[in-house]
């Protein structure tokens, strides 16, 4: 997949109102009549980061695992590190999230 910042033409730090409204423009350049693949992907990439739970979902799980471990990395940096791996935090993270945002 694409990064979806980089399809949306908006930065991580963006807004929920400014992603909405790169979302719009994009579609408005490429309808799904033009060419549905890259209709597709817009769609895709505006779901992925619609919203703040959305992005922080992909930041911490469908970002390449380096970027997490460097999260990780600059996170134990500042406490001595626990012993988890990342594999292990991150399952207990999306558990967590889960629980949080599903009962």
């Amino acid at each position: 997949m694409i990064d979806p910042f980089q399809r949306l033409g908006v930065t991580p730090d963006a807004s929920d109102q400014q992603i909405r409204q790169a979302y719009l423009r994009c579609v408005k350049q490429h309808p799904p009549e033009q060419d549905p693949e890259i209709f597709k992907q817009i769609r895709q990439a505006y779901e992925a980061i619609k919203d703040e739970r959305s992005r922080l979902t992909y930041q911490l799980f469908q970002q390449p695992d380096s970027t997490f471990e460097s999260w990780l990395d600059q996170a134990f940096a500042l406490s001595p590190p626990a012993p988890l791996t990342a594999a292990q935090f991150r399952d207990i993270l999306r558990c967590a999230l889960d629980d949080m945002f599903y009962e």
